[in-house]
């Protein structure tokens, strides 16, 4: 919601929003012009000329309420991102995982090549120090959220699709509802489409559109291939038909990041964009954060926050860390599961999820606005993984206290301490290395 309030206030409305607590992206939106409220009133959407919210917000909250009463515009966040996406050529980034890498990827290339894109991305650039940025140009790069059906509701000229796995079955309620919307999805592009091959339900959809398939398997269109690990990086060589568009130096760990970049490259390309100017973009680019974000060293210990809250994600982050060359000697993996519904849903899909970590510590569940469901903990997600491989070495820690005071006390010279989730996990790297240094000093 920031990321589209800084939008829209770039293009020139008076933008104004409600939170329920202050935090570091209020001052950011500020700074911008917009308006910043802490706590719900009714009062707030007196004088405006639309309301929007995101899914997360109950629609008969306080203000909301109000703006019907009124007969002010209320619209849902896809709502407000469609018109966004109307004013210019939108290209949007779907898929289960990858979104925001791929989507900070693509609009690094085409700032690379002078073509000023806009961007609403899910999460901040480092490299543009925001999530958002309006400049008034033909372009607008938006990554197209899947959750809610955001996706189907945005008028694109062109997209990427990085994959189809399983999530958000209280939306769709099967995997196949989830690779339908995706057909749909693709249905509705008249321009360049852009899919990964390397998934099987990607691929299969790709099969039945006029589309660029792209990734590190034998049957993409545009492949990465000559891939080697560097000291936390990849150098890797784009072909298509054979012949190598470019070679690419990519300052990030993880064969998942070798196939985003790729995608990129081969959607710039479509427009038009030398793929040499592309690869040079990519050799600049310094990441997303929460995307395998090291936050600190101490004692020889390295830790690093990443968003992932998904199986695949999970796995995907862990092998980074194991083939980075970065020559950690132990893995310590820390998960925050997050929602009461997906966790119901999905707690047995995480049982293999953590196979190459050497210590996995798992905590309850962050609710991100979702009810408690009798039963359902993270104490599932430790019966899963324990079930299916008995030997791992698993500390089940609740309470956070705990959590923060085993991190401080366990990690050590050599590990690697990974957190991962999308709640409030985010903060656990500071508050480890704060209690590790309290207790050195």
């Amino acid at each position: 919601m920031s990321a589209v309030a800084l939008a829209l206030a770039q293009m020139g409305h008076h933008v104004s929003g409600v939170d329920i607590r202050e935090r570091q992206v209020l001052d950011r939106l500020r700074a911008a012009g917009v308006t910043v409220h802490i706590g719900h009133q009714r009062s707030h959407v007196i004088g405006c000329d639309a309301v929007t919210a995101s899914t997360a917000i109950a629609p008969d909250l306080n203000e909301l309420d109000e703006a019907r009463k009124l007969g002010v515009t209320v619209l849902s966040r896809a709502g407000m991102l469609a018109s966004i996406c109307a004013q210019a050529k939108s290209l949007g980034v779907a898929g289960t995982h990858g979104k925001t890498t791929t989507t900070s990827m693509l609009m690094l290339m085409l700032v690379e090549a002078g073509m000023r894109p806009s961007f609403v991305i899910g999460g901040d650039v480092n490299d543009m120090g925001t999530g958002a940025q309006w400049t008034g140009g033909e372009w607008f790069v938006v990554e197209a959220d899947e959750s809610d059906g955001t996706h189907l509701e945005l008028p694109l000229h062109g997209t990427i699709l990085t994959n189809i796995d399983i999530d958000h079955l209280d939306h769709y309620g099967t995997i196949d509802g989830i690779e339908e919307a995706f057909d749909r999805y693709l249905s509705q592009i008249p321009g360049p489409k852009v899919v990964c091959a390397d998934n099987a339900r990607s691929a299969a959809v790709a099969a039945r559109h006029d589309t660029v398939t792209y990734g590190m398997s034998e049957s993409a269109d545009v492949r990465a291939v000559n891939v080697r690990s560097d000291h936390g990086s990849f150098r890797f060589d784009v072909e298509r038909d054979g012949m190598v568009l470019a070679s690419v130096h990519l300052p990030l760990r993880g064969d998942h990041n070798v196939v985003n970049a790729t995608g990129a490259l081969a959607m710039a390309v479509e427009l038009g964009v030398d793929p040499h100017i592309a690869a040079d973009a990519l050799g600049k680019f310094g990441g997303v954060a929460r995307r395998f974000e090291i936050r600190g060293h101490d004692a020889g210990a390295t830790f690093v926050d990443d968003y992932a809250h998904l199986p695949t994600e999970i796995d995907a982050v862990l092998r980074a860390a194991r083939d980075s060359g970065d020559a950690w000697k132990r893995t310590v993996a820390v998960f925050q599961p997050n929602r009461y519904n997906r966790m119901a849903e999905m707690w047995q899909e995480y049982a293999d999820a953590f196979e190459v970590a050497d210590v996995v510590v798992l905590t309850d569940i962050y609710p991100s606005g979702t009810e408690p469901i009798p039963g359902v903990t993270g104490k599932l997600v430790v019966n899963a993984v324990l079930d299916a491989h008995p030997e791992t070495s698993v500390v089940w820690l609740p309470r956070r206290d705990d959590l923060v005071d085993y991190l401080a006390r366990h990690v050590r010279d050599g590990d690697v301490c990974i957190s991962m989730g999308c709640g409030d996990i985010a903060s656990l790297p500071d508050e480890v290395l704060s209690a590790r240094r309290g207790a050195a000093e």
